[in-house]
């Protein structure tokens, strides 16, 4: 009799094996099936689009391995919001699929983990979210890994960096760190193993690498063209208010140029949009012209 854990097994390298069936897909084949069904409903199209973005659902959820659920079901979710990109995806806009989608499907797995995860009773706040799924990330790059309360100073500075109260954060520091050390329960017939040493490796794939770096490139481009549309009290505005972590006030910019708060806000409105039309024209050019495979 098969057990549910080898028909689980069985199941995901079932699924495994369909998405490398399916082909990667040039720009202009991208465009071609998103369009036929956006405008036809074309069912056969939306397969082969859907189903050429099924290696990005995989690597996504096991990306969330960490937590302790089947990943067969994290890539269940993720297939649902990959659903969900492809209704909602424009291909007039002129972006890759993949980009576009790959908020979705994290969005759906990571809605699934936040009303699953037993452990981790938490609201549904987008700051609750945030510390939920960050908290690992800071503790690493504060090299505060250790188990225990974390010290006051680190305590406030993450509570400060996400958002949220020094409360909250000790509160989820400590369940996490309950679920991390059962992490370390050994597993199998003699106890030779870590349950950690089980969990699917989520170091992205060489394939990974070269399609991320890809369309990082691609968004530069993008970026860089449309910067040199605005003139240069425009592009310092809009770096000031839209691109950096810590974002200059309208105090401070209005102090500089000598001007009201009101004029430096228009000023960044009004550089947004002259930013966000010639991105949509620098991606028709450039999606012709530099084909990147998805």
């Amino acid at each position: 009799m098969v057990n549910s854990a080898t028909a689980q097994d069985t199941g995901l390298n079932r699924y495994v094996q369909e998405a490398n069936g399916f082909p990667m897909l040039s720009v202009e084949d991208e465009q071609a099936y998103a369009t036929a069904w956006r405008e036809r409903r074309d069912a056969a199209a939306l397969r082969l689009l859907v189903g050429s973005h099924l290696r990005l659902v995989i690597k996504i959820a096991r990306g969330f391995s960490g937590y302790g659920l089947p990943l067969s079901d994290l890539i269940a979710e993720g297939n649902v919001g990959l659903m969900q990109a492809a209704e909602k995806f424009e291909p007039a806009k002129g972006f890759r699929f993949a980009t576009y989608a790959m908020w979705w499907v994290r969005a759906a797995v990571q809605e699934y983990i936040l009303h699953n995860w037993s452990l981790v009773k938490i609201g549904t706040t987008a700051a609750q979210k945030k510390l939920f799924f960050n908290l690992r990330r800071i503790k690493g790059r504060m090299q505060a890994l250790e188990q225990g309360d974390l010290p006051p100073d680190a305590l406030a500075t993450i509570a400060r960096e996400l958002d949220v109260s020094e409360a909250e954060v000790r509160e989820m520091n400590r369940r996490l760190a309950a679920v991390d050390s059962s992490l370390n329960v050994t597993v199998g017939e003699e106890g030779e193993s870590d349950w950690l040493e089980m969990l699917a490796d989520d170091r992205p794939t060489q394939e990974a690498v070269v399609v991320e770096a890809g369309e990082m490139r691609l968004r530069r481009q993008l970026l860089d063209r449309a910067m040199r549309t605005l003139n240069p009290r425009e592009r310092h505005i809009l770096a000031e208010r839209r691109l950096k972590d810590e974002p200059s006030t309208l105090e401070e910019l209005s102090s500089q140029y000598a001007v009201s708060r009101e004029r430096i806000r228009q000023i960044e409105v009004r550089a947004f949009e002259k930013l966000r039309r010639s991105v949509l024209v620098a991606a028709q050019s450039l999606r012709t012209r530099q084909p990147i495979h998805a």
